[in-house]
């Protein structure tokens, strides 16, 4: 069952950055949808398919990142060049054209999970400065087929947050 961590907005954090990798060693992938405001070799960035945030200036850094695990292929990005405060619509044109089946996104601090379409947009949280609530978190999403796809927030501690999880199904690749 691929499993894969997904996490945002950490703006200086390190151990806790750390320890939720340590925690999640079993993961498949590890998403950082950016503003981590660490440099681009740090070794807390180390394994996660980054993307560049606002608050990021390492040039290394890309923008946005497209990669596949397993059958399910993952757009990343941190969403301040989307305008994901406002609409998903710039998001899933990119997903579309990216063929991402779930479009991975930070930059508003509000964790939340939404299927427009055929395409399952997750934000994490920010593992920081939450906006929509008092816990840090970020995410976990694992399938065991494109028909039983499960996402489940956790706090930055290790604490899974009863009732903010998803379970959805994705479309196969076109």
């Amino acid at each position: 069952m691929p499993k894969v961590l997904i996490i945002s907005d950490t703006h200086g954090l390190t151990d806790e950055v750390i320890e939720v990798k340590n925690r999640h060693s079993d993961v498949d992938a590890m998403i950082h949808c950016g503003d981590s405001e660490l440099s681009y070799g740090s070794k807390e960035l180390e394994g996660f398919h980054y993307a560049k945030g606002n608050c990021d200036f390492e040039p290394e850094m890309e923008n946005d990142q497209v990669f596949t695990v397993g059958d399910i292929t993952f757009l990343v990005t941190h969403g301040h060049l989307f305008q994901v405060k406002s609409t998903l619509m710039p998001l899933s044109y990119r997903a579309e054209e990216a063929g991402a089946q779930i479009a991975c996104f930070g930059h508003s601090h509000i964790a939340g999970a939404e299927k427009v379409k055929d395409t399952l947009f997750i934000n994490p949280g920010s593992a920081r400065l939450p906006r929509d609530r008092e816990e840090p978190t970020y995410a976990i999403l694992e399938w065991e087929d494109l028909d039983h796809v499960r996402l489940q927030y956790y706090h930055v501690n290790g604490q899974k947050i009863d009732g903010l999880s998803m379970e959805t199904a994705v479309a196969a690749k076109n």
